[in-house]
């Protein structure tokens, strides 16, 4: 195991401890990068105005560059620092902030979830993205398109995608792109006229946003879901527990995004270490998380924590805009799920293949 691989290793947080009793910024020479494991470490990267989302002469990674999907990528505001993450978020953030959540319970129940694998591969990777779809205007029939293309292009996030991926994810971009123009023209919701009444860019980066709003949620609210689901699997007295409280706890203690990396702009000191321009840094946040640090009791799942801390929605200026619209969608959800009666000792599962992401997928015994 090493920090990268432990993402999707069956359980890697004694790996994290001994990483952290280690020091918590230490280099790792094999994947020649740094490793940031506690709470102190990943916060001062966190802050570090040196420490970008990418680094500065790739700002968009070469696969993707000339591609549809490279030129939203470029444009998305959690993969720009500055004024490019800036103006996008202003407009996004307030608006996600102030909506009624009520309308989520409401377009979660409105699907259909069948008590089977493919009711609940359905509802942890299709419905999130329907929702924020039909929170922005569009009808439940372009929703569902949005939502099979949102999942083609996450593709191209990923380093570990091939060709084939990487080509579904540039022509789901540019059709992303036009659902988006025409939906801009004619706004068919609140949230999305507030949002372009409150956004001075050009359109280009506003579309750019609003794809990566849905690229977000879907694999946020996918892993979310599917981890809640496997800690009620393992602890079955949690089912008659509040199911926000559940995943308050789940996020924090087997959270969907286990890493994320920043790029040193320029020579500094961080948390007593000297980095160089250039130097990778890999923020472990579910090793941060379990920092006693930072929690107390911090290796235990405690439904009614007091003071809950937690890295996995990020922090300071890329702190995920939509962390209670996630939150909402993934409680609806795995309520839904629930009330239809799935038995999720009769599922098989294993972790997605991902280089940061910690989604299960499930599938039926003996399929």
């Amino acid at each position: 195991m090493n920090p990268i691989s432990a993402a999707t290793h069956v359980d890697p947080y004694p790996y994290y401890a001994e990483l952290r009793a280690g020091g918590g910024l230490s280099f790792h020479p094999d994947l020649k990068l740094w490793v940031a494991s506690s709470a102190r470490a990943v916060c001062a990267v966190l802050a570090h105005a040196d420490c970008r989302v990418r680094p500065a002469r790739e700002p968009v990674p070469k696969a993707i560059a000339a591609s549809m999907a490279g030129k939203v990528f470029g444009q998305l505001m959690r993969m720009n620092d500055g004024e490019r993450q800036r103006c996008p978020r202003s407009a996004i953030e307030p608006e996600l902030a102030a909506l009624d959540l009520d309308a989520v319970d409401r377009l979660v129940a409105a699907r259909l979830i069948t008590a089977d694998a493919d009711g609940v591969y359905k509802a942890m990777f299709r419905g999130p993205v329907c929702v924020v779809a039909a929170l922005l205007g569009f009808t439940p029939a372009q929703a569902r398109v949005v939502s099979e293309l949102t999942a083609d292009f996450v593709a191209c996030l990923s380093p570990l995608s091939n060709d084939l991926q990487l080509a579904a994810a540039n022509v789901a971009a540019e059709q992303l792109r036009g659902n988006f123009i025409e939906l801009l023209a004619e706004p068919a919701s609140d949230l999305l006229s507030a949002i372009q009444q409150r956004f001075v860019g050009d359109e280009e980066t506003l579309i750019a946003n609003l794809i990566g709003l849905c690229s977000q949620t879907f694999e946020a609210c996918a892993g979310l879901i599917g981890n809640t689901l496997l800690a009620l699997r393992r602890q079955p007295a949690l089912r008659g527990e509040s199911i926000d409280a559940l995943l308050s706890e789940v996020q924090r203690f087997d959270p969907p995004v286990q890493n994320t990396r920043r790029f040193v702009a320029t020579p500094c000191e961080i948390a007593g270490v000297r980095v160089e321009a250039g130097d990778v840094i890999l923020l472990l946040l579910a090793a941060a998380n379990r920092d006693p640090a930072l929690n107390e009791r911090p290796e235990e799942f405690l439904l009614n924590r007091e003071n809950r801390r937690s890295f996995s929605f990020g922090s300071g200026r890329h702190q995920c805009p939509g962390q209670a619209l996630a939150l909402s969608i993934a409680g609806a959800t795995v309520r839904e799920i629930l009330a239809n009666g799935i038995d999720l000792n009769h599922l098989n599962w294993h972790y997605r293949p991902s280089l940061n992401g910690r989604v299960p997928m499930f599938s039926d015994v003996g399929a």
